[in-house]
């Protein structure tokens, strides 16, 4: 079953049970989907449909980051709530282990050996990881890990 398939199924399902909250981040993911497809002209791939809802994910965060430095309680809750939803149809997130091995991985496939070789680690690790990991924890690990290699 698609994004798209369950979104319309889950959303049933928070009508039925009055759930308002969920219906609201629902049509939300389901309309930010539905844009895309508009702007490409066709219906979206797997992983266009995770990229959605990965931007989706990363709005909710950034807008929870800036209103619990507001302190807006209220607005943070609001966001918690719907990061929650949303979390639900994110794939399971590789643990930090499986991450720290793709990250060494890949900077042993490319060779790089310092910071300057960032964005070449960066390129090639991120299609591995898309919508199981978060980018700024891999961005972390990598200059971590380049760091390490360089002073060793």
């Amino acid at each position: 079953m698609d994004l798209l398939e369950r979104l319309n199924l889950d959303m049933k399902t928070a009508m039925k049970n009055r759930d308002k909250d969920r219906l609201s981040v629902i049509r939300m993911v389901k309309s930010s989907l539905q844009n895309e497809q508009i702007k490409l002209g066709r219906d979206l791939t797997e992983s266009e449909s995770l990229a959605v809802l990965s931007r989706e994910v990363k709005q909710r965060k950034e807008s929870l980051h800036e209103f619990q430095q507001a302190n807006r309680e209220d607005l943070v809750k609001k966001q918690e709530a719907e990061l929650s939803v949303l979390n639900e149809y994110m794939p399971a997130q590789l643990s930090d282990d499986e991450l720290e091995a793709i990250v060494k991985e890949t900077i042993a496939q490319t060779n790089a050996t310092s910071k300057a070789d960032m964005g070449n680690v960066m390129g090639a690790i991120m299609p591995k990881v898309k919508g199981k990991a978060d980018g700024a924890l891999v961005n972390r690990l990598v200059v971590k890990y380049l760091t390490n290699e360089s002073n060793e």
